[in-house]
């Protein structure tokens, strides 16, 4: 016999976003019913933020022994021991997993359900082996989103790696070769070329192409002295099963030019080209919820199609990061719990490509600065003029920050050392719309990485002294001594 069940919100999807709904809504009072089929935590924890960044951890720690020298150290070449280094990454996953677990969420009086959820009509929910119905107030979609599958011949004969998969090996990679030259492709082929592999990035177009080509200079500069083979512009054209002895070896085939062919050889092979959002076996069309390959569609409002039902993160397309999750997260809350106006600000979301050096960036770029405003102001300060890079060996990168003719700040980029840490800052600059003024208001300490941000700020003023009103005045207060 089928269980019903009747909840105020039922979120479909444990990642970020889903339980952060589930959270917050269980913490007010609402019943809430929480499905989902795989991991708890969902991608972030298990198979992207979290082990991604504790790799680049390791392999930060391999660089900085090579790079001792530079300061007087002589450690020679360091010696990775990858099954430790896999061991570390699945520590790490194992020390956030008790706040994400089905046990904490219960804690908190949230009926979780282990099983995929789809819609059997517009206003009820059934879970994968049809024995529990949910009706709800409210749904929330926060299935997350996989890596795409490319249409390139042969690919699916191959057992390649994903950001799914990198994470579990235990041996260290020969010769690694990485389809996608985005954020994923170029934190990974970084931190395993700095671990010990040999990598070559494949890249359609651009490497880092989405993000502004004077700051991902400075990126891709750093990984080509690190010795990643970034090839750009390439087509592939067919991929074949590689050495048997490897079980994620490959041979990619690109095209040369002039009808030859270049063959690519890998002991494993990982395609790393974008992400598509998780809709499969949801049945939308049942609940009436427009959809197409980029995900869900939404209002502002995070809405559907169906007003019944909200979709929140990576399944509604656009800017897919955990801390986006979160947001909207908290819009829905606003919304579903307080009736509150709570719209969706693209403008105010930041983001960080977590290479050596990090690059940040937050509100408009020069380039949708210049579109929309009819004068901007373009102010940079490089990180070589600041004192502490300089103690530290860090010199290479800069702060961009981009006003309109008033002097208010609409976007800032940083590309540098620490810039994902110090992006927080102008996230809050550019959220509360503030005037250049005000940051060369505030004292900074020295000797901080941050003062390349108020550097910046004050140098909108540069050209004061040169002003033949501004002398004129400075003159005629010198009459009163």
């Amino acid at each position: 016999m089928t269980e019903q069940i009747k909840a105020d919100i039922c979120v479909i999807g444990a990642g970020s976003g889903g339980l952060s709904v589930a959270a917050a809504a269980a913490a007010f009072g609402e019943k809430v019913v929480l499905l989902e089929k795989g991991k708890m935590g969902g991608d972030c924890l298990n198979y992207g933020c979290v082990p991604s960044k504790a790799m680049i951890a390791a392999s930060k720690q391999v660089q900085s022994i090579r790079d001792a020298v530079k300061f007087g150290v002589t450690a020679g070449e360091p010696e990775v021991n990858y099954q430790a280094v896999h061991d570390h990454i699945h520590s790490v996953i194992a020390a956030i997993e008790p706040n994400d677990s089905v046990e904490r969420f219960e804690g908190l009086g949230v009926q979780v359900i282990q099983q995929a959820g789809k819609f059997k009509d517009p206003k009820t929910v059934v879970t994968a082996d049809g024995k529990t119905e949910i009706s709800a107030r409210y749904f929330v979609i926060s299935t997350g989103s996989s890596a795409a599958k490319l249409p390139i011949e042969g690919l699916a004969d191959v057992d390649y790696l994903t950001n799914e998969t990198i994470f579990d090996l235990t041996e260290q990679p020969q010769k690694l070769v990485i389809i996608g030259g985005g954020p994923i492709g170029m934190e990974l082929a970084q931190a395993q070329q700095r671990l010990g592999a040999e990598v070559t990035v494949l890249e359609a177009f651009n490497v880092l192409a989405k993000d502004d080509p004077e700051m991902t200079a400075v990126v891709i500069d750093q990984v080509r002295r690190d010795g990643v083979n970034l090839r750009e512009g390439v087509k592939i054209l067919r991929v074949e099963q590689g050495d048997e002895a490897h079980k994620h070896g490959a041979r990619i085939i690109l095209d040369a030019g002039d009808g030859e062919e270049e063959v690519v050889e890998a002991t494993h092979l990982m395609v790393a080209a974008g992400r598509a959002p998780n809709v499969d076996g949801l049945d939308l069309e049942k609940a009436k919820i427009a959809y197409d390959a980029r995900g869900i569609k939404v209002k502002d409002t995070l809405k559907t199609t169906n007003r019944k039902v909200f979709a929140i993160g990576d399944v509604t397309g656009g800017l897919q990061f955990t801390h986006v999750a979160g947001y909207h997260a908290g819009l829905v809350i606003r919304s579903v719990l307080f009736h509150m106006s709570a719209r969706e600000n693209r403008n105010i979301i930041p983001w960080v490509t977590y290479t050596d050096p990090e690059m940040a960036h937050v509100g408009m770029t020069e380039e949708q600065a210049q579109k929309k405003h009819r004068k901007i102001r373009v102010l940079r300060w490089p990180y070589g003029e600041n004192d502490r890079a300089q103690a530290e060996r860090k010199t290479a990168g800069q702060i961009k920050i981009v006003t309109d003719k008033k002097g208010t700040i609409l976007g800032a980029s940083i590309v540098g050392h620490n810039a994902g840490e110090m992006i927080n800052m102008w996230s809050l600059i550019v959220s509360q719309k503030m005037n250049v003024k005000a940051i060369t208001g505030y004292i900074s300490p020295y000797p901080t990485l941050s003062e390349i941000g108020r550097r910046a700020a004050i140098s909108y003023y540069g050209d004061l002294p040169k002003k033949p009103m501004i002398r004129r005045t400075i003159s005629f207060f010198k009459i009163f001594g």
